[in-house]
Parts: structure tokens; sequence; C-alpha cells
């Protein structure tokens, strides 16, 4: 009976390691134009108690199917997408952020009316009195 012994193989040579895929900066789904946060500043430091930012929502309503809605936060949600521009933060709503993508938030004043106006790339139609729209 003979017993054979292997020899170990010498082990292939190791691939060079990966560099670590660097992840591009994610863009923020909102932009703000400096009109809207002056406004939500002033808005923010008259309320008189401690606001983690204004919440942006879409909900269903109006004559085309969908509104913008904006509250005061007091605190911020685990799922809420955040926008922190400008010396204010936005908290977008987990459900409407997929509608508000590439959105952008103005404050426009004029002598009858004044607030604020979004510009939304995904809009397909607005309803005639500009309070609803679709997607």
């Amino acid at each position: 009976m003979s017993t054979t012994t292997e020899t170990p193989k010498p082990a292939a040579p190791a691939a060079p390691a990966a560099a670590p895929r660097v992840r591009r900066p994610r863009p923020q789904v909102m932009s703000v134009t400096p009109a809207a946060a002056e406004r939500v500043k002033a808005l923010i430091e008259g309320r008189g108690k401690p606001t983690a930012g204004i919440r942006i929502g879409v909900r269903s309503k109006g004559c085309s199917g969908m509104s913008y809605t904006l509250e005061f936060a007091d605190k911020q949600e685990p799922m809420d997408e955040v926008v922190d521009t400008q010396g204010i933060k936005l908290l977008i709503d987990p459900k409407a952020s997929l509608f508000l993508i590439g959105t952008e938030m103005d404050y426009e004043e004029e002598k009858l009316k004044s607030g604020f106006v979004f510009k939304n790339p995904n809009e397909k139609g607005r309803c005639g009195c500009g309070e609803s729209f679709h997607v």
C-alpha cells in the first residue's frame, strides 16, 4: 500500500482589488428660488416655536386631480427626502417625491395675489384656476 502526499499547488495570484466605486452626488428633488427661500425663512421665524422645516406634499384635490401642500414640520420623518438649501430645510413627503422631481419652488407677489408657485416639468396639464395639476 502506498501513500502519496499531494503537494499543495501554488495559489493563483489574487486579482487586484477593485477600487471602490465613487457615487456621484444625488441631485436634489427640488430647487428653490431666493424669493421662496426668504419667504420660508420669514414664515418659520414668525411661527414662534421650534420647526424642523416646511413639509411639501401632493394630495388628490381639484379639477385636474392633484394639488401641492405645504405645512410646518415639527420633526423630520425617517423617510422624508430632505432639501437643505439657502438656509432652509424642505422635507419632501416620500409619497410626493416622484411627482416633484425637477420642480422649482418660487414665491411671487403681485398686486392682487401672492403665494408659492411650483414650476414642475412633470406636469401634463393644469386646471383653469391653477389650483391643481396632473402628471
